[in-house]
């Protein structure tokens, strides 16, 4: 195991060197000069050839991305033009935000996928077939966004139930902050009001952006798992007179669970993408909505600082699904 760590570290490494090179090139492309942006609208040539010389914005592009990295190393990723703090500060702000939504729409998706993938298989050709069939079938159809839209004006504008943006109500303030996510951080401060007006606020986003993903699984789930059914092995183990549900979650469902592993991986690092759009609609305070707004501010530094976070969350999260592996099948051999 410690050798595909290694190397999974090392292919990291190739990653984010790859993915901030590449848009540390596209953004310098646009034709937009931070120099401009950093010295204000109303500002002379002289102080924007301050500004240039001041941020090495005058070095050969090699150079300056060369540099990028060496402080992006440190942690110092710069700082932002639209809201003048360190990049790295802020995203210790919105981070958590971005990582409590998408760990809640994780848990619906696996929790929900491998559920109805499960009732789909061992129903074939049935009702619950045919409804996770049509849930599955929506959730790869219908764009996150326009779920979202959709959802927004059922929930809140028509029926009331859900609020309709934001982490907490107006002129509520968030717990004292210990991780972050406020699920968490008013637990730890004994406020359960607080928690469930959290709680209230992340249900709406969090299945909206986690749909897709469980229609996902759910057609991974029910696939592997029907075909592991017909196995002989399973066979043999109905004939010795097992009870059904034994037969289903101590030994077809862990061999089926393996390639819904993959999905899951891949799914999580895509729901960090996804997440930007959910949080525009939602106006949730994440890195997704920050780096909407750094896009829209021409603001270099968010953007390759998001770019580099993703990048890196979405490689340790495939270095998890690896060793899962082994852990669910020590059958399994990385050479």
């Amino acid at each position: 195991m410690l050798p595909l760590i290694l190397r999974r570290i090392a292919f990291l490494a190739a990653v984010i060197v790859a993915v901030t090179a590449l848009t540390f090139v596209l953004l310098h492309g646009t034709g937009t000069d931070p120099a401009q942006l950093l010295a204000g609208p109303h500002a002379t040539p002289a102080q924007i050839l301050m500004f240039r010389h001041r941020f090495g914005l005058d070095q050969p592009l090699p150079v300056q991305y060369f540099y990028y990295l060496k402080e992006a190393l440190h942690g110092d990723f710069g700082i932002s033009i639209h809201s003048q703090h360190a990049v790295s500060a802020d995203l210790g702000q919105y981070l958590p935000a971005t990582l409590e939504l998408v760990i809640a729409a994780m848990l619906f998706a696996v929790v929900g996928g491998i559920t109805l993938g499960v009732l789909a298989a061992v129903y074939r050709n049935g009702p619950i077939d045919a409804a996770a069939r049509l849930v599955a079938i929506s959730g790869l159809a219908v764009p996150v966004f326009l779920l979202g839209l959709v959802a927004q004006y059922v929930f809140y504008d028509r029926l009331g139930w859900l609020p309709s943006a934001g982490r907490l109500d107006m002129g509520v303030n968030p717990p004292p902050s210990v991780t972050g996510f406020y699920l968490v951080d008013s637990l730890l401060a004994g406020n359960v009001d607080l928690f469930v007006n959290a709680a209230w606020h992340l249900l709406l986003p969090a299945v909206v952006l986690g749909f897709s993903v469980l229609a996902s699984i759910t057609r991974m789930m029910r696939s592997s798992l029907a075909d592991v059914l017909s196995q002989e092995y399973i066979r043999t183990a109905r004939a010795k007179g097992l009870r059904r549900g034994t037969v289903i979650w101590r030994h077809a469902l862990r061999n089926a669970v393996l390639s819904t592993l993959t999905t899951i991986g891949l799914q999580f690092g895509a729901l960090l993408g996804s997440t930007i759009l959910v949080e525009t609609v939602f106006a949730w305070p994440g890195i997704g909505l920050y780096l909407v707004q750094s896009v829209v501010a021409a603001d270099y530094a968010p953007v390759l600082g998001v770019t580099t976070v993703i990048a890196a969350l979405y490689v340790l999260i495939n270095l998890v699904v690896d060793v899962s592996y082994l852990v669910a099948d020590p059958r399994i051999r990385y050479r």
